[in-house]
């Protein structure tokens, strides 16, 4: 793995070869105080931004982007910015498939310098967890297989 050309910060601290990070919050408003820095950031450094999230709060998420002074609509058009909901990445088919869903990840970071973006932020929200839904127990055995995929790319995944 190549050395990143530039320091990544959240929360005050700089991410380094280990970039996997669980970050548990409160509230979204704390949440937000603490990925936001992190994701304009990203967007200021014409970084690639995958956001997984809940689909009932897509819209509010996409406005607090927009909020932090990032121009979600050209973000979006362009792909720089994408923001997939729960049931597109994690719960295909109603389900949890980590087998499928490493694929994925891996596909994305791979995907970003092809489209020529020296780094891809992903961040994921992941309370689908707290579900009652078929593969929820296999997450932990997913998160242990995850953390030998991501020490292969620079990439930070929250």
């Amino acid at each position: 793995m190549n050395q990143p050309s530039h320091q990544i910060r959240l929360a005050n601290a700089v991410l380094e070869r280990s970039r996997h990070v669980c970050a548990l919050f409160t509230n979204p408003d704390e949440e937000y105080s603490v990925l936001l820095p992190f994701i304009k950031e990203g967007f200021d450094r014409r970084e690639k931004a995958f956001h997984l999230v809940d689909p009932d709060l897509r819209a509010d998420h996409i406005e607090r982007l927009a909020q932090a002074g990032i121009d979600t609509t050209a973000a979006l058009n362009e792909g720089q910015l994408e923001v997939r909901i729960w049931q597109e990445t994690y719960l295909r088919g109603g389900h949890f498939d980590q087998i499928a869903m490493l694929a994925l990840i891996e596909e994305l970071l791979q995907e970003g310098p092809a489209k020529g973006y020296q780094l891809t932020r992903l961040v994921a929200h992941m309370e689908w967890a707290l579900l009652d839904l078929p593969g929820v127990n296999r997450l932990v055995e997913y998160e242990a297989r995850l953390n030998d995929i991501l020490p292969n790319y620079q990439d930070p995944v929250i």
